[in-house]
């Protein structure tokens, strides 16, 4: 805050708990750091350790590489671009074709092409630049695509919490509505260093709750070990495992650009020019090919976290890093990498009601700041159709890779942008 007084400047010191925003590059001190990076770590523990259980590995070398590609994600950004990466679940489908007839190794070879290629990629955004995405993308198209990146997880919140469940509990509801209403009524009342952990203190009271309730069950925490390794295994390489998984490469693309353009909205800078998407794609794809080389699964920028960042208005990358280390020390005691798996779905749907929703408004929010004029019908027509694509529930095959919600709807809007820029090109539209 500044101040001017008999002719001098000066500025005030504003205690960090009490500003409203935390920025990319600030420093956080540890009385914050702490609670701070437990709550990005619980905003995507549920989802990030559900891959390894669906592929049938231990979830423990998950942690492990999840906080060691962030760590890599964040020193290949230049610590510009604040990216929690947890596992990808694009790669479910063929991968899950290739473990049943070759075996899981076969799939970690498939990771490792994929991020390779990916880094490909990166080397010729870097070359040729990331100025096309506007022409294929527009505002008109970009907003609806972000949008979808929450709108499409909202049946997820739901069922993570028990809502759609043909009996429903009432002691479900119950955890339910009280982390979400903490969640909400948190962020909206709490001052000093309760405003910026919101989220945490939803958890915890979810979780408390949940333990009044009865849901939470402990026997697997008394079973686990206090110290354990996480099982590294090497890849092995198939060239049909690899064109089965290889496509996949689109979706990731298409979510990574997704990604990169609501948190720079978020945090109010453009990542795509500063660190860049060279950067950032490069980041995410290294992670996923050392990720595979080890015996990890993919990785890729995470939507839970994002979210965390809209709500607490926190950027700062040393946050998202304090919660990949802690995702690495998880990793190595197994206690405690048990008690994080005992929280219950209902108090990870709730937090996810409210962290998919500010993702879906982010998107919306792209369409207010760029003014989109929807008098011209190019911008209502690459908007609607958008938005009937993503949320149609309408699935295409190509192979083993399935386009479907965000992705259909990315590759839709970026024909659609291209198409109307052309016939621009060749003065064949009917608008100025």
């Amino acid at each position: 805050m500044r101040h001017t007084a008999t002719g001098f400047t000066y500025e005030e010191e504003i205690p960090m708990e009490n500003k409203r925003i935390i920025q990319v590059d600030e420093k956080v001190p540890v009385k914050l750091l702490v609670p701070l990076s437990i709550q990005h770590l619980l905003a995507m523990f549920g989802a990030s350790i559900l891959v390894p259980f669906v592929f049938g590995i231990n979830p423990a070398i998950v942690l492990f590489m999840n906080g060691v590609g962030t760590l890599l994600f964040i020193a290949v950004t230049r610590g510009k671009a604040p990216a929690y990466l947890g596992s990808s679940f694009a790669f479910l489908a063929p991968a899950g074709i290739v473990i049943s007839e070759m075996g899981y190794e076969y799939a970690l070879g498939g990771f490792v092409v994929v991020g390779f290629c990916g880094c490909i990629l990166a080397a010729v955004i870097y070359k040729f630049g990331s100025d096309w995405i506007n022409v294929v993308l527009p505002p008109a198209a970009m907003g609806p695509v972000v949008a979808l990146i929450g709108l499409e997880l909202a049946g997820s919140a739901a069922e993570n919490a028990g809502l759609l469940d043909e009996t429903i509990s009432m002691q479900n509801v119950i955890v339910f509505f009280v982390t979400l209403g903490v969640a909400v009524f948190g962020s909206v009342v709490f001052r000093g260093f309760l405003s910026v952990i919101p989220i945490l203190i939803a958890v915890v009271a979810g979780y408390v709750a949940a333990i009044v309730c009865g849901i939470v069950d402990f026997t697997e925490v008394a079973a686990a070990p206090v110290f354990s390794l996480p099982n590294f295994q090497l890849a092995k390489f198939d060239l049909q495992a690899i064109l089965i998984i290889l496509p996949v490469i689109l979706v990731i693309t298409s979510e990574h650009i997704g990604h990169q353009v609501v948190t720079s909205k978020i945090v109010g800078r453009d990542l795509l020019k500063d660190p860049g998407l060279h950067r950032s794609l490069f980041g995410d794809n290294f992670s996923t090919m050392i990720s595979g080389l080890v015996g990890s699964v993919p990785t890729t920028t995470y939507g839970e976290n994002i979210g965390v960042m809209a709500v607490t208005k926190v950027y700062s990358v040393r946050v998202i890093g304090g919660a990949a280390v802690l995702s690495i020390v998880c990793s190595f005691i197994g206690k405690l990498s048990a008690m994080i798996q005992t929280v219950p779905g209902p108090v990870i749907g709730g937090i996810s009601f409210l962290l998919y929703g500010m993702i879906g408004t982010s998107g919306i929010r792209i369409l207010v700041d760029s003014k989109v004029d929807y008098g011209k019908s190019r911008n209502l027509i690459l908007t609607s159709v958008i938005f009937v694509a993503g949320l149609s529930g309408i699935t295409v095959t190509l192979g083993s890779v399935q386009l479907t919600g965000m992705v259909l709807a990315c590759v839709v809007g970026m024909i659609l942008g291209l198409t109307f820029y052309l016939l621009d090109k060749f003065h064949l539209t009917n608008e100025d």
